[in-house]
């Protein structure tokens, strides 16, 4: 394989879009020997560098692209998406558009030291502009989705589409979408305007494993009308402790965030509790629940009397980053929580994978995050869902009834729900037997699959490094077209 070849590679402003690309970036690397440039803006490249292990053998390049926030109405050194609101999370996905030329400009570099344009450029989904940059240095672009095969799918169609503006029924009301949404309101016109530029890439790439959604993979495919590699899952390596170590060595531990207690308070907590006994409570880097939701989880929570970890941070309204205050939760529920000690209530942060792989993690109260939802998984975790965003209902709905390995317990920031409910439903997902047990045992056969897809023993490769294999190939077999 020529290891001259070069891949740039475009990550959206976002955490959760930038840690797959890294490990995208390092396993590529690590199987062909290509250069790897990783362009983005400054604080993301920095963030990027915390998140590589000191120890490991880096050989990925970053390129830093000019950008400023506040010449978009945006504060100072907001590059990703990050403690934004809602609000100027939009205003981020417009000015992420101001990266077009700085990226031309990286290229063009490229082409004057190397003599010829990249192998492709690998740019993100919500970075449909990138297309007409490649086509323009004469090279091709590889949309690349973060999420899953069917949640892309479903996001892409319905954003294409807006099937919900041609009924009345509120089977179309999907969290994550404005109920405003109609093709002229800010979201659609930036979602329309880069996903349907996408469908004129190359080929796209999925964050996904063809054994666990073969239904979505062959779904996008037939909408697309272009070759698909799902080449997941691109989390980090102790998610997949015992099979191939292509997948790159990051661990969120070291990416700029400080858990709210010392990893060892949670293993030493963890061990000390039964097997498959402890619920896991956290809504993603980006979310948080309404006061009134907090309060009925946490009563309800109470009365199932099972144990829990749970990372809080302020309700809707409040700043995330703000100090928690004990009034947004039952009088007295802390000190309870802690005499008993069944609980752990964790400011802003918790070591997820490392709670996650713990044998006495028994289910995972998510939001259906696309990162998180495959960091369960590999860890045979069953879901209690609770999708607030983007295409996490569509992630929901397929766990739920394709799969079989999560219930529902409410939907969005909106909703209303009672503590006797969240009761009934922590109870029935953490049951050993009956619905919780069935949840377990599914989780339990998607985790070795999802196993197999990223092991390499002699010529046997499993389908994820098969479809890495397949795009390189097939890119290589384009440029010599």
């Amino acid at each position: 394989m020529d290891s001259q070849e070069h891949i740039v590679m475009l990550p959206f402003l976002a955490h959760g879009h930038l840690i797959p690309f890294l490990a995208l970036a390092k396993q590529l690397q690590e199987r062909t020997g290509f250069t790897i440039t990783i362009a983005s803006t400054k604080l993301n490249i920095q963030y990027l560098r915390s998140s590589i292990s000191t120890d490991s053998d880096f050989k990925i390049l970053f390129a830093e692209l000019p950008f400023c926030s506040s010449a978009h109405d945006l504060p100072p050194n907001s590059e990703n998406t990050e403690n934004l609101s809602l609000d100027r999370v939009i205003k981020l996905f417009y000015a992420s558009q101001s990266l077009e030329y700085p990226l031309l400009r990286l290229l063009n570099d490229i082409i004057d030291q190397e003599g010829r344009p990249p192998l492709c450029i690998i740019s993100d989904i919500f970075f449909g502009w990138a297309v007409d940059v490649a086509k323009s240095v004469g090279t091709v672009n590889v949309s690349f989705s973060t999420s899953g095969s069917y949640g892309t799918l479903a996001y892409v169609s319905f954003c294409l589409n807006l099937p919900h503006r041609f009924t009345d029924s509120d089977e179309f009301l999907v969290p994550g979408f404005p109920e405003t949404a109609d093709g002229t309101d800010v979201w659609s016109k930036f979602m329309q305007q880069q996903f349907s530029r996408c469908l004129e890439s190359y080929g796209w790439l999925c964050n996904s494993v063809e054994e666990i959604e073969p239904l979505g993979l062959d779904l996008l495919m037939k909408y697309i009308r272009l070759p698909v590699w799902a080449i997941g899952p691109l989390t980090p390596p102790a998610a997949l402790k015992s099979s191939s170590s292509s997948h790159a060595s990051i661990s969120r531990q070291h990416a700029g965030k400080k858990p709210g207690l010392p990893l060892e308070k949670f293993l030493d907590w963890l061990d000390l509790q039964s097997p498959d006994s402890v619920l896991y409570i956290s809504f993603g880097s980006q979310n948080t629940i309404g006061a009134s939701q907090m309060m009925q989880l946490a009563i309800g929570l109470e009365g199932s009397r099972k144990s829990f970890i749970w990372v809080v941070r302020p309700p809707l309204g409040f700043d995330l980053n703000g100090e928690f205050r004990a009034e947004w939760l039952p009088e007295g529920f802390e000190e309870r929580i802690k005499q008993s000690r069944r609980g752990l209530i964790v400011r802003n942060w918790a070591p997820q994978l490392e709670i996650l792989s713990h044998k006495s993690t028994g289910a995972f109260l998510s939001h259906c995050g696309w990162n998180s939802v495959l960091e369960s998984l590999s860890q045979g975790v069953p879901i209690v869902g609770w999708p607030m965003a983007a295409e996490q209902a569509f992630n929901s709905k397929m766990l739920m009834e394709e799969m079989g390995v999560s219930v529902e317990l409410t939907r969005g920031i909106q909703s209303v729900i009672e503590a006797k409910e969240v009761k009934r439903v922590i109870e029935s997902a953490m049951d050993e037997h009956g619905k919780g047990g069935d949840m377990r045992k599914k989780a339990a056969e998607f985790k070795e699959l999802i196993k197999l897809a990223v092991r390499e023993e002699g010529d046997e490769k499993g389908s994820s490094l098969k479809a890495v294999d397949d795009f390189v190939g097939t890119i290589l077999y384009k440029r010599k077209e």
